[in-house]
């Protein structure tokens, strides 16, 4: 029984700090990931650097990245603009983005959805054709902060969308932590029902009202194998009032683990990434597994001294 982490610190995370790290401190960060066993690595994205100043220097990284055999590194992709920069970069593998809500993603990225998803099917398939790997977050799908509830039918309308337009797996994003298990179960149930698998799909959780957990062992459930996470729950969304971090990886490697699941990260090894994490950022973070793991190094280190 094996799940696959999908690891976003270094663009979701990262993109919503104020503090901006330089080329060498996101690599020291993404280095640790890389030691830590993690084989899918979400790294930059290619946005206009004034929309995500904390990402302007995402060609610059990718050409830097380390020499790492089994890794994929991925980025985020936004637009044809976007996808020439990741060409000239040399990325293996990027993500579309759009939402499910009309509101959010009028707010997100000043688009309808229909004129989104008219840019995602051109983006995918020139990806495709250069022999990219694709996989399409689709946000807002257990609910939206301005609009409330989201159609089901129209999270199941879209996935087939993008799935058509060549995407190899769709990220379902709870973009500000408003599902609940049932509602994980039946939107992954009627997917499958439309004839969409839960091998196509990833969840991208939020833990904004501590269910991110829950959420994710409703989607196991239903067989769902890939889930995104990132490391000290570093993340959110500056587009959705009240979207804290992203579910933290050491949370679900240690739940996963525990539970009998094998994953592609050791937990030692992320939970020593989000101690860099930490450090490099200046400040505490927030994930559960993290604060522990701190203060249990705290205590090692003051017996140490004594």
């Amino acid at each position: 029984m094996r799940v696959t982490v999908h690891e976003v610190g270094p663009r979701d995370g990262l993109q919503n700090e104020t503090v901006v790290l330089p080329l060498e401190a996101k690599l020291e960060f993404i280095e640790s990931l890389v030691a830590s066993g993690l084989t899918d690595i979400e790294v930059t994205s290619f946005v206009k650097p004034r929309w995500v100043p904390q990402l302007a220097d995402a060609v610059e990284l990718v050409k830097h990245l380390p020499d790492a055999p089994g890794v994929t590194w991925w980025a985020l992709v936004p637009n044809r603009v976007g996808m020439e920069r990741a060409l000239e970069a040399g990325i293996p593998a990027i993500a579309t983005f759009m939402s499910s809500s009309e509101t959010h993603n009028k707010k997100n990225i000043n688009r309808t959805i229909r004129e989104s998803l008219a840019a995602q099917r051109e983006v995918i398939a020139t990806a495709v054709a250069e022999g990219l790997q694709v996989r399409a977050y689709l946000s807002t799908v257990f609910g939206c902060p301005y609009e409330g509830d989201v159609s089901p039918e129209r999270v199941v309308a879209l996935s087939q969308a993008l799935l058509e337009a060549g995407a190899q797996t769709i990220s379902l994003g709870d973009t500000t932590g408003m599902a609940n298990p049932k509602q994980v179960r039946e939107l992954l149930g009627l997917l499958d029902s439309s004839g969409i698998g839960p091998e196509r799909f990833a969840l991208h959780m939020h833990d904004t009202r501590g269910a991110a957990l829950a959420n994710v062992l409703a989607g196991l459930d239903c067989g769902v194998r890939i889930f995104d996470a990132s490391v000290a729950g570093l993340g959110g969304c500056p587009y959705a009032p009240g979207a804290s971090g992203n579910l933290a990886t050491e949370d679900l490697v240690h739940v996963l683990q525990a539970m009998g699941w094998s994953t592609n990260a050791t937990l030692e090894g992320v939970s020593d990434a989000g101690l860099v994490a930490s450090e490099l950022l200046g400040k505490e973070l927030p994930g559960r597994y993290h604060r522990y793991h701190m203060g249990t190094c705290s205590k090692q280190g003051a017996q140490n001294a004594s």
